[in-house]
């Protein structure tokens, strides 16, 4: 089993997950939200990038031992997906969000048979839906998706339906609830924010940030 607790202290110390409760973020879906989580900036920490890597791959062994491809999302979850699939000596694809434009088109790079078993990686799975389109494409390729894993979930409730209502089971090595344990524990987030953070999870599309005093 993956380490929920070591992966989320990593994703705060490396800064690859910020918490400003009192200063929310705009995501690009126009939410308010008081996390930001960046899993690039881990490639840049050696150690840490091999320490995730290998929890990555922990995963996939234990869930999906049947697993003969990787397919990583584009484009954060390239780097995750290669160097998986090459520590797992599996081939590896990547999916994009739409055909290229030019040259032979592709959306599904890389070579892949129909039928293999095929694990996703993504970096982070909020409502999952550009996820999902990931594993439509694939499907409709021919692969056999067993499941799809993620660095880290913010374990919205319509994540979860989203993926059931899909078919597709999916791991992350974190998530929301473990990452505000660690930041209140290792004092990255102030005592009394605690509430607020568990208030977004709960209804994210409609939180407007702390009511002005």
């Amino acid at each position: 089993m993956t380490n929920k607790n070591g992966v989320a202290e990593k994703l705060l110390q490396t800064g690859a997950v910020q918490l400003r409760p009192h200063d929310p973020y705009t995501w690009a879906s126009g939410w308010k939200s008081p996390i930001y989580c960046d899993n690039r900036k881990i490639l840049s920490f050696p150690y840490i990038r091999e320490y995730i890597k290998s929890e990555m791959c922990n995963v996939i062994f234990e869930k999906y031992p049947d697993a003969d491809l990787i397919a990583g999302v584009a484009t954060a979850g390239i780097a995750w997906g290669a160097m998986a699939a090459d520590q797992l000596k599996l081939p590896f694809i990547y999916v994009r969000p739409k055909p290229k434009e030019h040259g032979l088109a592709n959306q599904i790079e890389g070579a892949f048979q129909p039928g293999q078993k095929t694990v996703v990686v993504e970096d982070l799975i909020s409502t999952g839906k550009s996820s999902l389109q990931v594993v439509d494409v694939l499907r409709k390729a021919g692969v056999d998706i067993v499941g799809m894993v993620s660095i880290f979930s913010y374990g919205f409730d319509e994540a979860n339906k989203n993926f059931t209502d899909a078919g597709v089971e999916y791991q992350s090595l974190t998530d929301y609830a473990t990452l505000i344990n660690i930041g209140l524990e290792k004092g990255k987030i102030e005592s009394g924010s605690e509430t607020l953070l568990l208030q977004w999870r709960k209804d994210p599309a409609n939180w407007k940030g702390v009511p002005a005093v």
